[in-house]
């Protein structure tokens, strides 16, 4: 069965974009980078909701530049042709690879997984995710922890009532001070 797994930077105080709304602050290295494009290399599907799917948009025409480098070429080839499913209250239409959700997200991550095919099944943002631990349907958390304090704004883990044991996977230095952790969800 395909693994559910939610991965962002995050500041060492645990947020994913400050009070300030900014995430300037993790703007990948090259090694980096390189981890995050690998991760999406290995997806089957990627569920967004829709702010990160406005902020992802970029990714649908940046080939197009000719003066960006070839790792950024290749993530914008990898990220357009992988399938995007787009969870949004307010969008009538999306763009690229990608289809607006047509049913609840539990709906929606079952029949994926009930589907015949490879890599796992990505979550991204914050709200989508919360949503989805709340439903314990996260098997695995994948964090890029990054070198600073933000104090406050959108947490990387959504705050629910209820405890989850998990299992760390891998742990690894990544780049300049980024540490990479993985948990899996212990069932």
């Amino acid at each position: 069965m395909r693994s559910v797994t939610y991965s962002m930077s995050v500041s060492l105080d645990g947020y994913i974009v400050g009070p300030d709304g900014r995430f300037d602050w993790s703007v990948p290295d090259e090694e980096v980078f390189r981890l995050a494009t690998d991760e999406v290399r290995r997806l089957g599907v990627h569920l967004l909701g829709r702010r990160l799917y406005e902020t992802m948009l970029y990714w649908e025409t940046a080939d197009q530049d000719p003066s960006i480098d070839f790792s950024t070429r290749e993530f914008a080839a990898i990220w357009k042709s992988l399938p995007k499913v787009v969870f949004s209250t307010t969008l009538q239409a999306v763009q690229g690879n990608a289809r607006l959700a047509s049913g609840g997200l539990a709906e929606e991550i079952g029949r994926l997984r009930a589907e015949p095919g490879d890599g796992d099944i990505a979550i991204g943002g914050a709200t989508l995710a919360a949503e989805a631990a709340a439903a314990g349907l996260i098997d695995e958390y994948r964090a890029r922890v990054y070198p600073v304090l933000v104090g406050g704004g959108i947490p990387f883990f959504p705050r629910h009532e209820r405890r989850v044991d998990l299992e760390l996977v891998e742990t690894r230095p990544v780049g300049s001070g980024v540490v990479y952790l993985r948990h899996r969800v212990a069932r």
